[in-house]
């Protein structure tokens, strides 16, 4: 857990990292690139590189030589329009791979520019072993090579965001360049304007590509120039305050009543706990990963009400704070905080309210859906890995018009 602190308050000021990008009319794009980036014409040559791919081998655009049509689509392991069009792209590499088509798969993100808060589709970050696994569990037919520390090819590319698709000819000349295609849904009926596939058809039988460019749209490329401003970030929120209130039985029952649209999260610890203590990182990590969805962690404290002041100092440090859009939302339930300390005597009745199949001890953990069914409960420490995977499975990994 030692990465989850520098991290995981980097997130609710950072929508201007995390959020989509759209190349709109009128929009210069080299405007959006690092002034040493390289903004790609239609006719331009391939720019060549020299990157390790998830098998750890070596890759140049040499070894796509023999492809009559190369796409060379930059892909990331977090954004949820990556994952949807990743659906989408498979089928095409089976499809086109026996008529000429070949496919090299570049992740252009730097993992130290990514605020915590864009991790909340995904089960993995853009790190090169993360990579391994997201290729490995996702079927992956071609190379995925990792441009995350120098991010030389990004910039040669002009790469905008993720997914971002760039097909050459067999003399490796740009002939297409833009979106996969129009949705950002993984749905195949939400797809109208099949771009990529089609300026493929037309390549492959000699013909000139009718829609050369279009806007591509995704997850912002996550630049190391990024990591400045989450430094500032970062600094502005560790003063953010900590609201610590006190809780009993029945408002804890209220609470796994969960009368909201929200998957709730529920943590009963105490500071004298030593797992408590180990997997709280881990806790208030998740509190922020997710902190964009419709989900929030809410923690009961079993110390002592006398150690009011002690509780309030641990939350303090560890910068349990609640996210800006989970405060928005406890307001609407007339709330003010999501850490609590609970004074009741009994501590079988603040677990009964919680849930009778709990053993006793703390830590404890619960996975709420809304209406009050407890999808998942974990005795002991958690792993915060293990617990964010099953969050994503619950909430989506990526966007859904079934899911506003």
């Amino acid at each position: 857990m030692k990465h989850s602190l520098p991290r995981l308050i980097l997130t609710a000021s950072l929508l201007f990292v995390c959020a989509p990008l759209f190349a709109q009319k009128g929009v210069d794009l080299e405007s959006e690139l690092p002034p040493d980036a390289h903004h790609l014409k239609i006719g331009d040559a391939a720019p060549d590189f020299s990157l390790k791919g998830v098998d750890g081998k070596i890759y140049t655009l040499a070894d796509f030589k023999d492809a009559p049509v190369l796409m060379v689509i930059f892909l990331s392991d977090h954004c949820p329009y990556s994952h949807a069009v990743e659906t989408r792209l498979l089928p095409l590499v089976a499809e086109m791979k026996s008529r000429g088509l070949g496919v090299v798969a570049i992740c252009p993100n730097n993992p130290e520019a990514m605020a915590i808060g864009e991790l909340g589709y995904t089960k993995y970050g853009d790190s090169y072993d993360e990579m391994k696994l997201y290729a490995k569990e996702q079927g992956f037919t071609f190379p995925y090579l990792y441009d995350g520390d120098t991010q030389t090819t990004a910039k040669a590319y002009g790469c905008l965001c993720t997914p971002h698709v760039f097909l050459f000819d067999r003399d490796r000349k740009l002939r297409y360049m833009g979106r996969f295609d129009d949705s950002r849904f993984a749905e195949t009926n939400t797809v109208h304007s099949t771009d990529a596939r089609n300026a493929v058809e037309e390549m492959l039988a000699g013909k000139p590509v009718t829609t050369a460019v279009t806007k591509p749209f995704g997850c912002s490329t996550k630049w190391i120039e990024n990591k400045v401003q989450l430094i500032q970030v970062n600094e502005k929120m560790y003063g953010a305050p900590v609201v610590l209130e006190s809780i009993d039985a029945a408002n804890v029952a209220a609470l796994v009543r969960n009368n909201t649209k929200k998957l709730r999260l529920i943590n009963v610890w105490a500071t004298w706990c030593v797992p408590c203590v180990q997997e709280f990182p881990g806790i208030v990590s998740i509190s922020h990963r997710f902190a964009n969805r419709d989900f929030e962690v809410i923690t009961i404290s079993v110390d002592d009400p006398k150690d009011e002041a002690k509780v309030k100092q641990f939350l303090d440090k560890h910068h349990a704070t609640v996210p800006n859009r989970v405060q928005r939302s406890l307001k609407a339930e007339g709330r003010r905080t999501n850490n609590y300390l609970f004074t009741g005597a009994s501590l079988d009745a603040l677990m009964q309210a919680l849930d009778p199949a709990s053993p006793g001890p703390v830590p404890y953990t619960i996975l709420v859906a809304p209406g009050g069914k407890i999808i998942y409960r974990h005795a002991n420490q958690i792993d915060a890995a293990g617990l964010s995977a099953k969050i994503v499975d619950q909430l989506g990994a990526y966007y859904s018009p079934s899911k506003n």
